[in-house]
């Protein structure tokens, strides 16, 4: 186990441990940690850039997906190269400006992920279920607005974290057993009434990402009904193939997150390993496999992959 000497420390100044008792295995650990980041780079880089040169996707669809790729792009970077300079190089400490910077990207990434697969449920809703008035919509206009919208509100929603930690006084320990920052997990460290911050933060999940996975099964229940009135069943392939990525993308962001949330607020009896583990699920696979399931299931984007590293465009 690490031990650190906390004699004469700068106040200002925080650890992250990593992940306490397999300190030993941080370099192996960051091996896959970094493989999957570096995924997640490319994957979302090579989907902004055939959206943005490509006039064929400049769709709401594509639109949506580009912010969702630059949204996972911020999600990776704000904490994977932290968490390797911690499991590669030891650095751990963190000040307490950069701990409120970090979190602050992390939270804001989090729930403006959810927003934007909340917004895609609807573009595919629209498309499935009035066809005819998808354009009338979905205008550019709308689909600014709806990014503007999901934007601020994410930020509304996550800036008060910042204040509500910078009020808080630390007389004690500034160890902290993770890998990356959370509103929570500095709070516990202070000597005063943290009542606030413990139901803020549970508070914000349960308006914003319970609130969007409502919104998205209502939407995706519509979505079938819809579909199965179709009258062929080819048609039922088609409707279905398009929204079965976004369905997957949605798992396998929520259910790590739902898992992660829960854990911290009542699974005292879950092992902090694997809580810290779960954690850093939702920062790695998300973004490293959305580009992949969207290259793979979306027939416009796969098309475009297969040109762009074709040997002719290579050449």
């Amino acid at each position: 186990m690490v031990t650190f000497n906390l004699s004469g420390f700068n106040p200002d100044i925080f650890i992250l441990v990593g992940i306490p008792g397999l300190e030993q295995f941080h370099i192996w650990i960051g091996i896959p940690f970094c493989t999957i980041y570096l995924v997640a780079v490319v994957g979302n880089s090579i989907l902004l850039y055939l959206i943005l040169m490509e006039r064929s996707l400049h769709e709401p669809m594509f639109f949506f997906l580009s912010l969702l790729a630059s949204t996972d792009l911020m999600l990776s970077t704000a904490g994977v190269p932290k968490t390797l300079s911690i499991f590669w190089l030891g650095a751990r400490e963190i000040t307490f400006t950069g701990y409120l910077t970090q979190m602050f990207f992390l939270h804001y990434g989090f729930l403006l992920d959810s927003d934007i697969l909340l917004a895609m449920a609807f573009d595919r809703y629209v498309a499935i279920c009035s066809p005819l008035r998808y354009v009338t919509i979905l205008t550019p206009q709308a689909v600014i607005k709806i990014i503007v919208g999901i934007c601020f509100r994410s930020f509304c929603f996550v800036f008060p974290d910042i204040f509500l930690l910078k009020r808080l006084p630390f007389c004690q320990t500034r160890i902290i057993p993770h890998t990356y920052c959370e509103h929570i997990g500095v709070a516990r460290l202070s000597c005063s009434d943290i009542s606030i911050n413990i139901w803020y933060g549970f508070s914000v999940p349960i308006m914003t990402v319970i609130s969007d996975v409502i919104l998205i099964a209502v939407s995706y229940t519509l979505i079938l009904h819809a579909v199965f009135r179709l009258p062929s069943h080819a048609a039922h392939q088609k409707a279905l193939s398009t929204c079965g990525s976004h369905v997957g993308v949605i798992l396998m962001f929520y259910i790590p997150s739902f898992f992660s949330i829960l854990a911290h607020r009542f699974g005292h009896n879950v092992p902090l390993t694997s809580h810290i583990m779960f954690a850093n699920l939702y920062i790695l696979i998300p973004p490293a496999l959305n580009p992949i399931i969207y290259g793979i299931k979306t027939k416009q984007i796969r098309d475009k992959i297969v040109i762009l590293f074709s040997p002719k465009a290579i050449q």
